[in-house]
């Protein structure tokens, strides 16, 4: 069995392999001018979500083994990773006050899955067991979201001629939207969907691997993964589907207390049809 120190030993040469890493990812995406769509360049995204992941995972390993010793405390720690993800997801799909409609699609894809497990006993109610789980339905339902929010939103604004089409056509504006947002909002689960079809032939993800370190049976460890994977397909689908449903309803948008572009069409075309009938 290989010792998890063995695999990577914590010294001053991890440190500055880090380091080495996190530069030359600044320096490819600086170089490459990778960039969001509304043209924030990804280096400095990259150099601050280096920083802020080893300070954060060194105040986690501080604290984790004092949240577990009580069931308080551990809700409230999970209930802070909650909230990290739904700031985070929201204010990558916005930048208005409606960001914070991104803990629907969050918690309804997460809280039934957590709750399915407690109920059956599959996962206790320790902080040793229930935070890693929970962290990772959470962190793949904050990725379906950011994914399927932002791709939804980014489609509705190329192609709101077409979507202009469909209200003039008499459908309405939730309809419209749906008809153009959804193919490119499904693609968000390809990520989920393409990791689950390749595992162990691929790649063998983090569960798998650390309950081998751990000393755990090949077997034991396949198992977890599989339940980590199908759970995560759960809990993507239906934070994919809420996304896209509260995009389409105009309730997540990128105006400044304005709807998507579409609504402000339709109610111009209501207008314009009101003036002709006259």
């Amino acid at each position: 069995m290989l010792a998890a120190a063995a695999l990577l030993p914590v010294n001053a040469t991890l440190a500055v392999v880090l380091a080495v890493l996190l530069v030359a990812a600044v320096g490819v995406a600086a170089v490459a001018r990778l960039a969001d769509g509304r043209g924030r360049g990804h280096a400095r995204s990259i150099a601050v979500a280096g920083v802020r992941a080893a300070a954060q995972l060194a105040a986690v390993s501080a604290v984790i083994g004092w949240v577990v010793r009580a069931v308080p405390l551990l809700l409230c720690f999970v209930g802070l990773m909650f909230a990290v993800a739904v700031r985070t997801a929201g204010r990558r799909i916005t930048d208005n006050r409606t960001w914070w409609w991104a803990a629907v699609p969050i918690g309804a894809g997460v809280l039934p899955v957590v709750a399915l497990l407690l109920l059956t006993g599959l996962v206790p109610l320790k902080g040793i067991a229930l935070i890693p789980v929970t962290g990772i339905l959470i962190g793949g339902g904050l990725t379906a979201t950011v994914l399927g929010g932002r791709r939804a939103l980014d489609e509705l604004h190329t192609r709101y001629g077409e979507v202009e089409a469909g209200l003039a056509l008499g459908m309405a504006d939730r309809d419209a939207r749906l008809e153009i947002a959804r193919p490119a909002a499904s693609d968000a689960l390809l990520p989920g969907l393409d990791q689950t079809r390749t595992v162990g032939l691929v790649t063998l993800p983090g569960a798998f691997v650390g309950m081998l370190l751990g000393g755990e049976s090949p077997l034991l460890a396949g198992a977890v993964q599989l339940f980590v994977l199908v759970a995560l397909l759960a809990v993507q689908a239906v934070a994919v589907a809420l996304v896209l449903e509260l995009v389409a309803r105009g309730v997540l948008h990128r105006g400044e207390g304005e709807p998507p572009g579409p609504g402000r069409f339709a109610r111009r075309s209501r207008t314009l049809n009101g003036a002709e009938g006259e």
